[in-house]
């Protein structure tokens, strides 16, 4: 029996394209990622870039873990093949919302190198922005917005990153903070100046 998910697919060009939409919204797309651990501040920080941008008249779409398995990716739970699933959508549907037009910030832990590559490779080189949010573990834990440590430390929550599962951070990324040392408004001031550096805004 052949595999249906890889027979009788056709891609289909559609008359107006990205440079179009992208015209259109006087801005050029791409796509912020925040990664990071759970309690670094990258909601936080991208929200908070998010109404920055749209008073300045920018189009932008938000994307954050904790909403997006709600539905998306409600599926999916916390083993590392469902993280790497859960990635793979994410930069999927990222990459669906930039040739949109759209400026597009995602915040998710994203543990793993290979996933965050795999997602820049669907972006041309310009236009993929990795944010790393590298706020100690320490003060991650003391934080704990959630309670998913104490949880974790409990043995409640199984293959929590950080705790009993590994984060592998950036080794290049294109920006990064500490939130316990950095304030939200240094962080999204910083990240305007960038996007302006790049001729995205």
């Amino acid at each position: 029996m052949l595999d249906s998910k890889s027979t009788d697919v056709v891609w289909h060009s559609h008359s107006v394209s990205r440079k179009d939409r992208s015209e259109q919204k006087s801005q050029k797309p791409c796509l912020l990622w925040f990664t990071g651990l759970s309690g670094a501040g990258k909601s936080t920080v991208a929200n908070s870039l998010d109404c920055a941008l749209f008073k300045l008249g920018m189009h932008t779409f938000l994307l954050d873990g904790d909403n997006v398995r709600h539905g998306l990716n409600k599926d999916l739970g916390f083993s590392d093949t469902d993280r790497v699933e859960n990635i793979r959508r994410i930069g999927e549907a990222s990459k669906l919302f930039s040739d949109a037009g759209l400026i597009v910030l995602s915040a998710f832990i994203s543990p793993f190198k290979s996933d965050r590559q795999m997602v820049r490779s669907l972006f041309p080189a310009d236009e993929f922005i990795e944010v790393f949010v590298s706020t100690p573990l320490n003060i991650c834990e003391k934080r704990d917005p959630k309670g998913l440590y104490k949880k974790a430390r409990a043995g409640t929550i199984k293959h929590f990153t950080g705790i009993d599962s590994v984060y592998e951070a950036p080794e290049n990324p294109e920006i990064t903070f500490d939130t316990s040392r950095q304030s939200v408004d240094e962080c999204v001031e910083q990240l305007i100046e960038l996007l302006k550096s790049r001729n995205i805004i």
